[in-house]
């Protein structure tokens, strides 16, 4: 049985949790913080890092490296496209989303989410400044025809639909204006039309039902 663990508050566990999900896996849930000191974490997550899947061939960290092996060793239904340009370019919008949006807006989640102090002026402009650029640039490749990257439902999904609304209420905090939007990128219809998916909706009520315990 595959085994997720990690926690429904992280955007890059649900990323995994709505690929298993999509493709009918059975799997099990297993609750493991961040910055853990235990042996038996460190030996799959050598960084203390959620998520992380046990599988029966073995443990895996990163929720991409965990993706990859769920569309080789599960590869119906799949996540990425036949073609090998298609599917070329859904990994570059994941990458686009995992690491030039999302991980530039989470420089803002400390004030925004977690009670930090407020950053530093020139921090606030030099993120801004950073953000707005990628966010332009992921702009041009994202489709939003209905997917995010054309009119199937992907792994790219799995990153938007959990990373988006992470970065638009973190800019909205942050700067009072949610920098998605004001770039044109219409997150709102589009998490709105995922969440339509059963497997998003029971991403979404475990990460409500894990935030109110919280």
């Amino acid at each position: 049985m595959l085994t997720l663990h990690g926690s429904p508050i992280s955007n890059y566990y649900n990323k995994v949790k709505l690929a298993l999900l999509e493709k009918g896996l059975p799997f099990q849930e297993n609750a493991v913080g961040t910055k853990s000191t235990d042996e038996a974490v460190l030996a799959i997550s050598p960084l203390a890092k959620i998520p992380f899947l046990t599988t029966e061939d073995g443990g895996l960290c990163e929720s991409q490296v965990i993706l990859e092996y769920l569309e080789a060793k599960y590869p119906q239904p799949p996540l990425l496209p036949a073609d090998p340009f298609a599917a070329a370019k859904v990994r570059e919008l994941v990458t686009f989303l995992d690491w030039h949006l999302e991980i530039c807006a989470r420089q803002l989640y400390g004030p925004a989410f977690f009670g930090a102090a407020p950053l530093s002026e020139g921090n606030a402009a030099r993120i801004r400044k950073e953000l707005d650029k990628h966010i332009a640039a992921f702009k041009r490749l994202a489709k939003f025809s209905p997917f995010v990257a054309g009119d199937t439902f992907t792994m790219a999904d799995c990153s938007a639909y959990c990373n988006l609304p992470l970065v638009a209420m973190a800019t909205k905090a942050v700067y009072g204006e949610d920098l998605l939007a004001a770039a044109g990128v219409d997150h709102r219809a589009y998490v709105k039309f995922i969440g339509e998916r059963a497997s998003a909706q029971r991403v979404a009520a475990d990460r409500k039902a894990a935030t109110t315990r919280g």
